[in-house]
């Protein structure tokens, strides 16, 4: 394994890597932040041109490319509501509200910040943890997936907002939207009414371009119409909101190290995905949070915890595709592609025939953590501009960037409708203060969900009992049991903790 690392070490020490690392960043960062795009879009159309590349170049390339579309989502999450990736839309929770109260480049550092660091662990623990990641990757069966994302959906009662009812509500719509189109599993229609375009389902990111983005258009047209127009972004004069001193930033290392081990864990799983890992992630953050009333009203330690566990996702989701050829999002499938192409052979004797080449292309991730940071801060410094925008000028070029991103999905008109549905939706449940998060969180996973649970109900003919054979089955029935009872706990705390105090007050003692 030494001999390997220091041959390694040879091979990736050549400017040909250097330069495709920068490039393949700079080219992730400007994708990623275009609503709509994302890294996938970029490596389906990079990869043609590794075709006469070094195997290890043409992955670095890919892979870089990989690394700055997941942090680049956060730019435009923050700076105009909309999540140029699925990932990034819990960035957007409090990144935006924090760029309306003039913290917009003190949000954009933390997300840098939180980004590089998520994703030099995870990529430690690539290097470090591989064999036994890879056997746990191994163990995680449809049983385990059920439960492990029926653990993430309890997270929807801890960012309810105010109203646990009105987070019930916006969760069940979440679930009813995530149901439309063809049965998974049997291939029935459901609820799609007749309209062949609902078949294959609402896709994820016009959705939340229109819930997120165009809910924020309609407000603001709203308010210039009533004549209440604010700035887009306003200004800050406090020094203080337009920095983050490393100090401050080291003041949430436990939220970064927990995020990013959040990030790792989901991330080695096939088919979970870096929005799960984030939404968990950001759940976490506010159960531990000193300040949980402000999560989703601005708290940065909501971007610390998102783009942390975003970023650290990508090098541990490298784990099941090296090691078992298993892609576990579009990204992945398209890196399998790359690897394949390349005489890069993912399994098990992959580190063993291949080792010097995969060391080098280790340790041009470690590289692009330097690249992230160094192109990061240049990337903040251009897209701090868009604060001095004026807000009639700023909304249509960001109405017109929502239309292309959420055409450029699948090239569908069809997509530009249910983008204007959700505008509408979202700007109805913003209006009457209902949490937006629960709804997007449900729509995210209830499909996962469904599918894990209909598979291992197909494995299991049916019966239930197969969650309570399994030991790492019951580890996470005992998780989601104790974290069901804090929720009900609090609730109960905050909703008759008062009156109760009042009553005893009210007792007379004779």
């Amino acid at each position: 394994m030494l001999k390997d690392i220091i041959l390694g070490f040879h091979i990736f020490l050549s400017i040909n890597n250097i330069i495709a690392i920068i490039i393949g960043m700079i080219i992730g960062i400007i994708v990623g932040a275009l609503p709509g795009l994302g890294p996938s879009i970029a490596l389906a159309i990079m990869i043609p041109m590794t075709f006469t590349m070094q195997p290890a170049t043409a992955i670095l390339l890919l892979c870089a490319v990989y690394v700055g579309g997941s942090y680049g989502g956060s730019i435009s999450s923050i700076l105009i509501n909309t999540p140029g990736t699925a990932g990034a839309a819990a960035t957007a929770l409090d990144g935006y509200p924090l760029a309306k109260q003039g913290k917009a480049q003190k949000a954009l550092l933390m997300a840098l910040y939180a980004s590089t660091t998520g994703h030099f662990i995870g990529t430690l623990s690539l290097l470090l943890l591989f064999p036994y990641l890879s056997m746990l990757a191994l163990k995680f069966a449809p049983p385990e997936i059920t439960l492990l994302v029926f653990l993430a959906l309890t997270i929807i009662a801890s960012l309810s907002g105010k109203s646990i009812i009105k987070g019930l509500i916006a969760a069940t719509l979440g679930m009813l939207f995530s149901s439309i189109g063809l049965d998974p599993i049997i291939g029935v229609r459901r609820f799609t009414f007749g309209i062949l375009g609902l078949d294959s389902g609402l896709e994820l990111v016009p959705s939340v371009i229109g819930i997120f983005a165009l809910s924020e258009i309609f407000i603001q047209a709203e308010n210039i119409l009533v004549g209440h127009a604010q700035p887009a972004l306003p200004q800050s004069n406090n020094l203080n909101d337009q920095k983050l001193p490393i100090r401050e930033f080291f003041e949430h290392r436990i939220n970064i190290i927990r995020s990013s081990l959040v990030g790792i864990f989901i991330g080695i799983l096939p088919g979970i995905g870096g929005s799960t890992a984030a939404f968990f992630a950001y759940a976490q953050a506010k159960k531990a949070s000193k300040n949980p009333k402000t999560f989703g009203e601005g708290n940065i330690e909501g971007i610390c915890a998102a783009e942390a566990a975003n970023n650290a996702v990508v090098s541990s989701a490298l784990v099941p595709l090296f090691s078992l050829g298993i892609p576990g999002s579009l990204a992945a499938a398209l890196l399998l592609g790359a690897l394949l192409i390349h005489g890069l052979i993912p399994g098990p004797q992959l580190f063993k025939e291949q080792g010097p080449q995969m060391y080098a292309i280790i340790i041009g991730l470690f590289a692009c953590t330097i690249s992230l940071y160094l192109i990061g801060l240049g990337a903040i410094k251009i897209g701090y501009l868009v604060t001095r925008i004026k807000a009639s000028i700023l909304f249509p070029i960001v109405l017109i960037l929502c239309v292309v991103g959420a055409f450029a999905t699948k090239n569908s008109m069809f997509d530009l409708k249910v983008m204007f549905f959700f505008g509408i939706l979202g700007y109805l449940l913003r209006k009457y203060e209902f949490p937006l998060s629960p709804l997007v969180i449900a729509f995210i996973l209830c499909n996962k969900f469904e599918v894990a649970l209909r598979q291992t109900l197909i494995i299991s003919e049916g019966s239930v009992n197969i969650f309570f054979k399994r030991p790492l089955c019951l580890t996470f029935i005992i998780i989601g049991v104790f974290f069901l009872i804090g929720i009900i706990m609090r609730i109960s705390k905050q909703r008759s903790g008062p009156n109760l105090l009042a009553k005893i007050k009210k007792i007379k003692i004779y």
